[in-house]
C-alpha cells in the first residue's frame, strides 16, 4: 500500500489532493462537447472528527460544480435538534503518491468555508474509510495509506 509521510503542521496533518468534477459530470460534458475542468490542487486537512468531506466554495465555483442538493450537518456547535444545512456536491478526489494515485470518482462533499483557516478541504472519514492513518504526535509526522 502506497503511502504519504508528511510533518504534522502547526494547523495538523495538511497534504495537497486534487478535487475535480466527478465521473459523471466529465461524461455530461464531453458528450456535450463541453470542457471538462481540470483538477485543482487543494491543501487539505485530514480531520477524523468530520464524516462528510467538505470543499471550499471557491473551489466549487472554480470547477463550475453545482450543488446537487443540502444536508444537515451537525457540528461542536450545533444546538441540538438545529442542525446547519449545508449544499451538498459531486466532485472527485485524487491522493498523489510519487508511485500511484488513488481517485474517488464521485464523491458527495459540502460546501465548507475554509479558506480563512488556511486550507481548502477537509478530508474526513467518508475518505478514511478506504485509508490507513497513522498520527504520529511525538515525531510530528502523520502517514496516510490508501
Amino acid at each position: 500500500m502506497p503511502h504519504l509521510s508528511l510533518p504534522i503542521s502547526p494547523g495538523g496533518p495538511i497534504l495537497d489532493c486534487f478535487n475535480g468534477v466527478s465521473n459523471a459530470r466529465a461524461e455530461a460534458l464531453r458528450r456535450a462537447n463541453q470542457a471538462v475542468p481540470v483538477p485543482i490542487q487543494v491543501r487539505a486537512l485530514v480531520d477524523t472528527g468530520a464524516s462528510c468531506t467538505g470543499i471550499d466554495p471557491s473551489i466549487l465555483s472554480t470547477l463550475g460544480i453545482v450543488s446537487t442538493g443540502t444536508t444537515q450537518v451537525h457540528t461542536p456547535s450545533t444546538t441540538s435538534g438545529q442542525p446547519h444545512v449545508a449544499n451538498q456536491f459531486d466532485v472527485s478526489l485524487i491522493l498523489n503518491h510519487p508511485m500511484i494515485s488513488r481517485t474517488f470518482m464521485a464523491v458527495p462533499v459540502i460546501e465548507s468555508a475554509l479558506l480563512h483557516q488556511g486550507i481548502q478541504a477537509l478530508i474526513s472519514r467518508d475518505i478514511l474509510a478506504f485509508c490507513l492513518l497513522t498520527y504520529d504526535g511525538q515525531a510530528g509526522i502523520f502517514c496516510l495509506g490508501f
